[in-house]
């Protein structure tokens, strides 16, 4: 069978990281019977989580996950038209080569108390001196990655604003489907779903998180995946 390895669950949510949220969403949203292996990016092929083994075969990278899924089990696509398909990925690169960095910045930069939950969330689990170097050394790493990637040399009230452009064109895109392309769930669901419920279902504050939670199609949109590919997380 299928495994994904993935961090624990925390916070209420299927995964505190987008990523691993978006591979069992996309699971579940196709059908694809899988285990679920709690693990550490330490130990993951590429150094990060999410990454599967199937049939003796190991990999890594959500994306590269994807595209195994739907070649081996069942692809969620098939339906979208060339025209649908260029918006899915282009949609998909706002949310995970744009906004995911924004939301990044807010749980490991933007405030010591935002570090705190998300520091508890991810290396709680470790004893207490190990647990507090692994830490320091991982924040010290994705801070340089941030500032690499170039959100992190803006102002705060800067990265939150691009964050909420990219908000905004989700919210306008959604309107009023029930899925991003219509009546049935898409790999962009599972996409938009995985980072959407680690702005605003989390316990990281932000001005981030406050302006998704205006956007009532967007909350409505989180709650029904939740209750539709989540019923045994008991989502309020």
């Amino acid at each position: 069978m299928l495994k994904l390895y993935q961090f624990e669950r925390s916070w209420g949510i299927p995964n505190l990281s987008p990523f691993c949220c978006k591979i069992e969403t996309y699971l579940r949203m196709a059908g694809i019977e899988h285990d679920i292996k709690p693990a550490l990016p330490m130990r993951a092929p590429k150094g990060k989580l999410p990454y599967i083994s199937d049939n003796g075969k190991t990999l890594g990278d959500s994306r590269f996950i994807i595209e195994y899924l739907k070649s081996t089990y069942k692809n969620l696509d098939n339906g979208l038209t060339g025209e649908e398909l260029a918006i899915s990925t282009a949609m998909q690169r706002l949310l995970e080569e744009h906004l995911f960095w924004v939301a990044l910045y807010s749980r490991w930069q933007y405030t010591d108390e935002n570090w705190q939950v998300n520091k508890q969330a991810i290396f709680g689990v470790l004893p207490p001196i190990i647990r507090d170097i692994a830490a320091n050394r991982w924040r010290k790493k994705i801070q340089q990655q941030i500032y690499g990637h170039g959100m992190g040399r803006h102002q705060a009230e800067e990265i939150f604003a691009l964050g909420k452009q990219d908000i905004d064109a989700l919210s306008d895109y959604l309107g009023h489907k029930p899925y991003f392309f219509g009546d049935h769930p898409t790999t962009l669901d599972a996409s938009a779903f995985g980072l959407l419920i680690n702005i605003s279902g989390c316990p990281i504050e932000s001005p981030l998180k406050e302006y998704a939670l205006t956007k009532e199609n967007l909350t409505a949109y989180n709650t029904r995946i939740m209750h539709s590919f989540y019923p045994d997380l008991h989502f309020p």
